[in-house]
């Protein structure tokens, strides 16, 4: 339990956001609206999360800060665009932090009912994930119309950020697996009958 809820996760996903704020100001200060509006929502939706110290381990708020912090240099010195793996890198990442953190919430009371089923469960959360992936593509999609810029450059990059999603969906579903059956069997907050519900 202390490798999921350690203390220090917290206090550094609290740093990352101190930097993902100034992310956001540097992108403001350079006129970046769109990137500017970005960093801010993923400010926002990552304060959420590290505040929400009850429901979610302190590791899943560093690795969703971190994810935040990642596409936040990536906007800001425009990394997507430029040569080699970054973007793709960052859409696995990013789809498997946001999976794990989301797949916790959503499942975590429901972990009773996969104890026997655990292909199922990974299947589950592993198409938890794609779904995740698929809708971020078609935010961008849309960004690209509503903005009239160039969000999306062709079908084939489309392609492999999907494969990286997957890939990233699969990682999170073998850590969420391990992360839910670590946190029921040690988590105190959870009570007996709670636990016993979907045996």
């Amino acid at each position: 339990m202390k490798s999921l809820n350690w203390k220090g996760y917290r206090i550094i996903a609290w740093i990352g956001q101190a930097l993902l704020t100034i992310f956001v100001i540097v992108a403001a200060v350079q006129a970046k609206w769109s990137n500017a509006l970005g960093l801010a929502l993923f400010l926002v939706i990552s304060f959420v999360f590290v505040i929400r110290d009850d429901k979610l381990p302190t590791l899943f708020d560093f690795l969703f800060v971190l994810a935040a912090l990642l596409n936040a240099i990536g906007w800001v010195w425009n990394l997507f665009g430029m040569p080699g793996l970054y973007d793709e890198i960052v859409h696995a990442y990013t789809t498997s932090a946001i999976t794990l953190a989301l797949s916790f919430l959503v499942y975590g009371s429901m972990l009773n009912i996969f104890r026997n089923h655990t292909i199922l469960y990974l299947v589950t959360i592993t198409s938890f994930g794609i779904a995740i992936g698929a809708l971020w593509e078609i935010t961008e999609w849309s960004a690209g119309k509503i903005l009239n810029t160039q969000v999306i450059e062709s079908l084939d990059d489309t392609i492999i950020d999907l494969v990286m999603d997957t890939l990233g969906a699969g990682l999170a579903a073998l850590i969420s697996l391990w992360a839910l059956r670590d946190w029921i069997s040690g988590n105190t907050n959870l009570t007996k009958s709670e636990t016993e519900t979907y045996i």
